[in-house]
C-alpha cells in the first residue's frame, strides 16, 4: 500500500472522532456498511487521511487495504486534505490542446506542489479535473468557485498572488 501521508499533519479533533465512532455505531453490521461510513467521514473530516481509515477499518473488523481500497478506487473519496484555496485545472480535451498542460506546470512550480497536493501551510491545494465548463475559454482553472480562462503560464503568478 503506498504511503498515505501528506505534507499538512492531521488536525483531527476529539470532537470528529466521537462524530466518526458515532456512525460507525449506527451502521455497524449492516450489509453495505462501509460506502456510507467513508462518505460520513469524509463529510466530518473533509477527506480521509490514513488515521480515519485506520479507526473505520478497526471498529468493521476489515483489513486497512480494503478500506484504503474503496477510497483511493471512487472519486468521491479524497486522501489529501484541500487548501483554503482549491486550485483545479483542467485537463479535458479543449482545455488540453490549448495548453492546460503547461498552465499545471506552471502552478506545481509557483507553489513548489504536484497534482493531487497541498502546500505545507494548508493555503492551497492543487487539482485536475476534466471539464469545468467553460471550453470556449480554454485553458481554464478555477480557484475555489472563481474561474479563470484563457489563461497563459506567465499570468499564474498574479494569479496566485490575488490569493496569498
Amino acid at each position: 500500500m503506498p504511503n498515505m501521508k501528506t505534507a499538512v499533519p492531521f488536525k483531527g479533533t476529539k470532537a470528529q472522532e466521537k462524530a466518526l465512532r458515532k456512525v460507525i455505531a449506527e451502521y455497524k453490521g449492516q450489509q453495505g456498511a462501509t460506502m456510507p461510513i467513508m462518505q460520513a467521514a469524509q463529510e466530518i473530516y473533509g477527506y480521509l487521511p490514513e488515521e480515519v481509515q485506520i479507526i473505520i477499518a478497526e471498529e468493521l473488523d476489515l483489513p486497512l487495504s480494503e478500506i484504503y481500497g474503496i477510497a483511493s478506487f471512487y472519486a468521491q473519496f479524497t486522501l489529501n486534505p484541500k487548501g483554503k484555496y482549491r486550485i483545479s485545472v483542467c485537463l479535458g480535451t479543449a482545455c488540453y490542446v490549448k495548453g492546460s498542460g503547461t498552465i499545471l506546470e506552471a502552478i506545481e512550480k509557483q507553489l513548489n506542489i504536484k497534482a493531487g497536493g497541498i502546500t505545507p501551510d494548508g493555503k492551497f491545494s492543487l487539482d485536475t479535473c476534466r471539464c469545468v465548463g467553460a471550453c470556449g475559454l480554454a485553458p481554464v482553472m478555477m480557484i475555489n468557485d472563481d474561474v479563470y480562462g484563457r489563461l497563459t503560464p506567465d499570468m499564474i503568478p498574479g494569479i496566485i498572488a490575488k490569493y496569498k
